[in-house]
């Protein structure tokens, strides 16, 4: 019983104070009353700032690697000296020697050092020229084919042979001036085909490793030869003129020394005949200095 009133009583009290509380919510608010400051929001998170671009690649410009030496390409002007085989003759060879003999230059030549053009390659470029003939391998028309192939030299080979006896003649000739600059030959009494093609090339090696880097200035030398003459001529013509110029001088003091004894001796020692031959011949040198003076 007592429990059970106890629990009614609880009970009561619990009701008791939920009314109290829900009254007390309900209660008007009072004016001055502050309104309850509402719950800060919670801010948002803030994002990361986004990382900085990466920089674009640096555009770099292909390398260019130097282009292998071409043979078929001509070089450009300032690398390599341009020659060309102009003209190979053969008597009493093959014709396949006119061929062996270009490769041959082509592999043993330093192709750092010249740039060599095959008979092929010269008609190529000339094909189109209307003040050049294939007969031209020397002169002044070979000018002509300097202007269309930049070749500062050419090459002419002849050939000849006869059972075991071959000979050749190598010749390098100037494209500006048409003049040949040098040459050489050989023969090979006992030899073979190979021998003698191989004898004809080591001579133009040699005539070509012989070419100066700076080809002689003919022309240039010619006219410095000129006036160097002339300059001597007219040295000697000088002194020879001053000599002369010192005997007319000569001529006339004597002449007048002379002339001066001839009237003094005539004068005082009562005219005398000598005294007059010797004034005359005073007179006579006096005469040729004053000639030689004027001319």
């Amino acid at each position: 019983m007592t429990s059970g009133r106890i629990t009614w009583a609880g009970t009561v009290g619990v009701v008791m104070l939920a009314m109290l509380a829900s009254g007390a919510m309900a209660a008007p608010r009072k004016k001055g009353d502050k309104k309850p400051a509402p719950a800060p929001e919670a801010k948002a998170a803030e994002k990361p700032a986004p990382a900085p671009a990466p920089p674009p690649p640096e555009h770099k410009p292909a390398e260019v690697k130097p282009a292998v030496d071409d043979p078929a390409v001509p070089p450009p002007a300032e690398k390599r000296r341009m020659v060309g085989i102009l003209d190979v003759r053969v008597d009493g060879v093959p014709d396949e020697i006119k061929a062996q003999f270009e490769r041959g230059l082509e592999e043993q030549l330093d192709t750092k050092i010249y740039w060599l053009s095959s008979r092929a390659q010269m008609r190529e470029r000339m094909k189109f020229s209307t003040k050049w003939t294939e007969g031209c391998l020397v002169g002044g028309c070979l000018a002509e084919l300097r202007t269309q192939t930049s070749a500062e030299l050419v090459l002419l080979a002849a050939f000849n042979g006869s059972g075991t006896s071959f000979g050749h003649v190598v010749t390098i000739v100037r494209t500006d001036n048409g003049r040949v600059l040098s040459q050489e030959s050989g023969r090979c009494e006992v030899c073979t085909v190979n021998e003698a093609m191989a004898e004809a090339t080591l001579s133009t090696m040699r005539l070509l490793n012989a070419v100066p880097d700076v080809l002689p200035d003919e022309a240039g030398d010619h006219s410095v030869a000129m006036d160097l003459v002339a300059t001597q001529s007219k040295q000697q013509l000088a002194e020879l003129h001053r000599g002369e110029r010192r005997r007319g001088i000569a001529l006339t003091l004597i002449g007048l020394a002379v002339a001066g004894g001839g009237i003094a001796a005539y004068v005082l020692q009562d005219k005398p005949d000598y005294a007059l031959a010797i004034a005359g011949v005073g007179g006579g040198l006096l005469v040729g200095g004053v000639v030689v003076l004027t001319f």
